[in-house]
């Protein structure tokens, strides 16, 4: 089977639809049912059951995937590495970031590039649904999240920035009348909820009660903060943020206001201690030498 063709039934059996894969793939429909129906030829059994509305693998399709997925990823990742050591980068370091204030993270970047241009510097957003699955799939290497974070298979880094609280609502809800407001008044209305996440980590962002007791209802849940901001401008819900947003996510639908009796959020770097390493280790010295930026 060449490597085409390893490519083509991997990415049928993910995404279980012809079109879709040849999307995906950049050809026909029509190359990727001559290429299943070769494998089929070729292993003697069907890969796929088929009808007009579905797409399915059968068992010895499952059982082939599960067999060639590994060594798959192992040859891109091969190549990958090859290319990069052909460009003189001895390794990637991958960043996933929660907040979304990049440009203000800059002297931590630069820095890094400037003394370590042997590595490779990688920064994607991460979500905050399941904040720290990117780590423990491998998918990254970093994450910069709000604390607290209280993994055990995890290790918190320097603080990079600690950042005020406002909350955002709709452009002509009632608060807009007011220059800031506290979280007892917040307790009004309700708020975002999440789908998956550590309690603690999430209680962390939005408390459950006030100071003074009230209980903070949650209610719509989301998976993105477009979602959050949809809600929001819609006058269905309330959104705590961290103060960047202001800058960074400014909408004529939305106002943003200061949130006067909540402690700041504090973000930090954090990685999976098992697979701790000189480019990790390299990005924390630079964080700590240069301190938490002002915001």
């Amino acid at each position: 089977m060449e490597l085409r063709d390893i490519e083509i039934f991997l990415t049928l059996a993910e995404e279980l639809h012809f079109g879709r894969t040849a999307e995906r793939l950049c050809v026909s429909p029509a190359r990727i049912t001559q290429a299943i129906k070769k494998q089929e030829r070729q292993i003697g059994a069907p890969l796929f059951e088929r009808t007009n509305r579905t797409v399915r693998l059968t068992p010895l399709g499952r059982q082939l995937r599960d067999d060639l997925w590994p060594v798959y990823t192992g040859l891109q990742d091969g190549m990958h590495r090859a290319k990069l050591a052909a460009q003189g980068v001895t390794a990637v370091l991958r960043v996933g970031t929660l907040p979304i204030n990049l440009r203000d993270l800059r002297p931590y970047w630069d820095t890094f590039r400037t003394h370590h241009p042997q590595w490779k510097l990688q920064i994607q957003h991460a979500s905050f649904v399941d904040p720290f699955a990117g780590l423990r799939r491998g998918d990254i290497d970093v994450l910069i999240c709000f604390l607290p974070v209280e993994e055990p298979d995890l290790t918190v880094g320097p603080v990079l920035f600690a950042d005020p609280r406002v909350v955002a609502v709709a452009a002509e809800h009632e608060l807009t009348r007011r220059t800031s407001v506290s979280l007892e008044m917040l307790a009004d209305f309700q708020h975002c909820d999440a789908l998956s996440r550590p309690d603690y980590w999430m209680d962390g962002y939005i408390p459950t009660h006030t100071r003074a007791g009230r209980r903070i209802e949650r209610g719509p849940v989301v998976r993105n903060a477009e979602e959050i901001l949809t809600l929001t401008s819609m006058g269905e819900a309330v959104s705590l943020f961290p103060a960047h947003m202001r800058r960074y996510w400014s909408r004529p639908d939305i106002a943003y206001l200061p949130v006067s009796d909540i402690d700041t959020l504090r973000y930090a770097l954090v990685w999976r201690t098992e697979t701790e390493n000189d480019p990790i280790r390299a990005l924390a010295r630079i964080a700590t030498d240069l301190g938490p930026l002002a915001t």
